[in-house]
């Protein structure tokens, strides 16, 4: 192969990486989102199914009002790519970084011939009230000073963390209504 033929190939090896990386946007789905069903038994499993396939624990149900709510659930990071709670890059790139957790509210409304599912995520960040006292150990000692027993040794966070909200995940919304139309 020619030197001259060298920038044609890399600009063509160039062109088609950047090609896979022009993929469309996934399609909206509408919220809340129609899911056909014969009974509210039928639809109410398939959304806690598909709850349960983004490892969402359920906290409380209540089939009288149609509502289903999940525990917090700390988002997953790069390392984590079986679970699917940080959907997209973005989110598991600050899941990594940020201590991130999430909720989900899913609602069920009874309409004709099925049920309107709405699904609600909200997202929180950990704010800490400062920053953790690290140690070698408390059980470190000096070899020139005599043994003191201190029995109020506290080690870690002094106070609990706080929590504040980021709003609302309509990426994961729409990955969990996605399933809920399967």
């Amino acid at each position: 192969m020619s030197v001259a033929r060298i920038p044609g190939w890399l600009s063509l090896l160039v062109l088609a990486l950047l090609s896979g990386c022009a993929s469309s946007r996934p399609m909206i789905v509408s919220n809340p989102v129609f899911v056909p069903a014969n009974s509210q038994h039928a639809a109410w499993e398939h959304a806690v199914d598909s709850l349960h396939v983004f490892h969402f624990p359920i906290a409380r149900e209540n089939r009288l009002d149609g509502v289903i709510e999940t525990d917090y659930r700390v988002g997953s990071n790069i390392l984590e790519p079986w679970h699917g709670d940080s959907v997209g890059l973005s989110n598991r790139m600050e899941s990594t970084l940020q201590s991130i957790r999430r909720k989900v509210k899913v609602e069920l409304t009874p309409v004709e011939g099925g049920y309107l599912v709405g699904v609600e995520a909200f997202k929180e960040q950990e704010d800490l009230s400062g920053i953790a006292e690290n140690t070698a150990g408390a059980s470190t000692f000096r070899k020139n000073t005599p043994l003191e027993r201190n029995l109020s040794v506290v080690v870690g966070q002094s106070s609990p963390s706080g929590w504040y909200p980021l709003g609302r995940d309509a990426d994961l919304e729409q990955a969990i209504l996605s399933r809920l139309q399967q």
